[in-house]
């Protein structure tokens, strides 16, 4: 079946229809990782976004049960040079359309995701639409109905829709002397991805996973030792009762950790600002720069907003890492919270982990405040 990929500014690319037949549209992105395309599919960080897949052979390793950064794909449509029919891998349970068509996701193959990339780039994100309901040049009156809502398209809402309902509760799996007491790790969920939570566990924590608009008061009851904010999809400004939360939570000393969208709205609950970029950083291959240390590291990242690091109000906080090739805000450590956020991925399952020991840096932080408090 034939499938059309409609931009905004007027374009439209011929390809073939995988996944589910119908209509979505988004804001289209690309994102330039080699392997990782379940852990891109199912990272909440994507809602409301039509990805595209730089790397031209998608799907050639399956997908299975395992990989999962949450329970379903949050994305709008997926864009793919070529979508493997026949992935070979002994852990593989399907292929990527058996996998789109399970979740009622609309895709296209086929088209040229070089040029399309680069039109990105250029131009920044762009809304778009797939279809697979009528043939734009036979039928431009359809066309013409469709683009005023793709042009119109905004993404909103979207940490509520992403965020659990209820809190969750995960024990240890590993990183845990006999009788030793657990640290217990509260992760305010944002649009959070498992392999967060799978990072706390082997590290010997008890997490709770709490929704995203839970109140300071509901996280004092539950007395946790840390502070995790997650990442999470759309714009961190939107958030405006989340941001007031934060900044009351960390007010009372608590150690906090937080990365992506967790890192942009800390930023915003210590007077600093965000700002939407022209095409964002989504890709396994970011290189950032510590200044600690002066080390340059390869991350995993994927975000379209940015903090702003000159606008962080003077004695609040530092900026920690920047983007060595746009020099953009990766990471600021607070002068008045026990807390520092990083914009990338230290979590990364389909890319580097080179930063996972940030995660260590966090318990150590929990860990010297308990000594403080004569905690065991």
């Amino acid at each position: 079946m034939q499938a059309y990929l409609i931009l905004a500014n007027g374009t439209v690319l011929t390809g073939r229809s995988i996944g589910c037949p119908g209509t979505t549209v988004g804001e289209v992105v690309f994102a330039t990782g080699m392997v990782g395309f379940q852990e891109t599919l199912t990272d909440p960080s994507y809602y409301g976004q039509i990805i595209t897949q730089t790397y031209p052979l998608i799907g050639n390793y399956g997908m299975n049960s395992e990989d999962m950064e949450s329970g379903r794909i949050w994305a709008r449509g997926y864009i793919v040079r070529e979508a493997c029919t026949a992935p070979s891998n002994f852990r593989c349970e399907m292929t990527l359309d058996a996998f789109l068509q399970k979740n009622g996701i609309i895709g296209i193959e086929g088209i040229d995701t070089r040029s399309l990339t680069r039109t990105l780039r250029e131009s920044g994100v762009m809304n778009g639409a797939i279809t697979t309901e009528f043939d734009p040049a036979a039928e431009p009156e359809k066309l013409a109905e469709l683009m005023p809502v793709i042009q119109g398209y905004a993404v909103t809402g979207a940490v509520a829709a992403t965020t659990c309902g209820e809190p969750r509760t995960y024990e240890p799996t590993g990183g845990l002397q006999e009788g030793a007491r657990p640290l217990h790790v509260a992760l305010l969920d944002l649009g959070c991805k498992n392999n967060i939570v799978r990072c706390l566990q082997k590290r010997g924590c008890r997490v709770t996973v709490l929704p995203g608009t839970t109140t300071p008061e509901a996280l004092a009851a539950l007395n946790p030792d840390g502070l995790m904010l997650s990442n999470g999809p759309g714009d961190p400004a939107e958030n405006v009762q989340i941001i007031e939360n934060i900044r009351r939570m960390l007010d009372t000393g608590i150690p906090a950790f937080g990365i992506c969208l967790g890192h942009q709205l800390t930023a915003l609950a210590a007077g600093a600002k965000t700002s939407k970029m022209k095409y964002g950083h989504r890709g396994a291959n970011q290189p950032v720069t510590d200044f600690a240390t002066g080390r340059t590291f390869i991350t995993s990242q994927n975000h379209g907003y940015a903090v702003l690091g000159g606008t962080l109000p003077r004695g609040v906080g530092r900026v920690s890492h920047v983007n060595a090739n746009d020099k953009t805000c990766e990471g600021v450590e607070y002068l008045q919270w026990n807390c520092f956020t990083v914009q990338f991925h230290p979590e990364a399952s389909g890319g580097p982990r080179d930063t996972e020991f940030l995660f260590d840096r966090f318990l150590q932080n929990i860990r010297r405040i308990n000594r403080v408090k004569g905690v065991q």
